[in-house]
């Protein structure tokens, strides 16, 4: 029979064991909330609604372990102070091809990137994606997406349903 001062003890080792495996980044957060928003560039403006990763945990997770983005969905991450150009996304746990337009203080997409997925349990082994431009929110869409829309560095993102129908 274990004494109450070892299953005390035991407990308080296999805590962080199990929070651990729950925080696996390879389980997809929930859905996180949507806002309507759109791309503006000199041909007209393209719809998307975009998840929006405000904190910290939530960025840090953004599509790890999704298996699909729909057609015209993605995922906004959004900062409260610049981010240097050095500062980037990699692609860890993240199951997808996407690409990332980072993005300005007036909406301003600075550079757009091509990401390949990497599904290594090594962190190590994932290439990351630098912005070579400040930046202070990001938007990750299915890979071809600004392509194929004719969406490039110069264009801009609006987010707000009324502004979008505004332009």
């Amino acid at each position: 029979m274990i004494s109450n001062r070892y299953a005390s003890l035991l407990a308080l080792l296999l805590v962080p064991l199990v929070s651990a495996c729950s925080a696996d980044p390879s389980v997809p957060q929930p859905r996180l909330p949507s806002s309507t928003a759109c791309f503006i560039t000199p041909e007209g403006s393209v719809p998307v609604t975009l998840e929006v990763a405000e904190d910290f945990g939530q960025r840090q997770k953004g599509l790890m372990g999704r298996k699909a983005l729909a057609e015209n969905e993605g995922m906004l991450f959004v900062y409260e102070q610049p981010q240097n150009p050095e500062h980037g996304f990699w692609m860890y746990k993240t199951l997808i091809a996407l690409d990332i337009a980072y993005i300005g203080p007036k909406g301003e997409i600075g550079n757009i990137r091509t990401m390949a997925p990497c599904s290594s349990g090594n962190s190590g082994n994932c290439p990351s994606y630098p912005a070579r431009v400040a930046f202070t929110s990001a938007v990750e869409m299915n890979r071809g997406f600004f392509s194929e829309h004719g969406i490039g560095v110069g264009d801009r993102l609006v987010v707000g349903e009324a502004d979008c129908l505004a332009d």
